[in-house]
């Protein structure tokens, strides 16, 4: 169940990266469901650390600055999927401050969505399992 689990958060994520790219720009690119569903998966590592919670928060927005920038030197190189070459700061036009500073309020949201995500499989896999079976 733990890999089940894990699957689940994965696509739980990636799909709400997706989301957000659908409604920021009206297109995604199927590279950003995987490095969505990572950055959930490590996010949700993080909200556990024991730190403040605006020190976990920009811990996840260096995580996601990071994986975008992994995902952009693999698939981004001839930057059809996005680019920041015109962004201050930016970094081989895949990764600026300026998404740097809004991917804090997407972990923050990813955070309580990653909770949420988290304690409802746990609750749908206990019943799935089966010395919690009828029969």
């Amino acid at each position: 169940m733990k890999i089940a689990k894990e699957l689940a958060l994965f696509g739980i994520g990636g799909g709400a990266y997706v989301g957000l790219e659908l409604l920021y720009r009206g297109y995604s690119h199927i590279s950003m469901f995987g490095a969505g569903g990572l950055c959930f998966l490590l996010i949700g590592r993080i909200r556990k650390l024991p730190a403040s919670f605006p020190a976990r928060v920009g811990c996840g927005a260096g995580i996601v600055t990071a994986v975008e920038l992994a995902a952009g030197l693999l698939v981004n190189r001839d930057y059809q999927v996005w680019d920041y070459r015109s962004q201050p700061g930016n970094f081989l036009g895949q990764i600026c401050p300026l998404f740097t500073v809004l991917w804090i309020p997407v972990t923050a949201a990813a955070m309580g969505l990653y909770r949420w995500a988290d304690t409802g499989l746990d609750r749908l896999f206990s019943k799935l399992s089966p010395e919690n079976r009828k029969g």
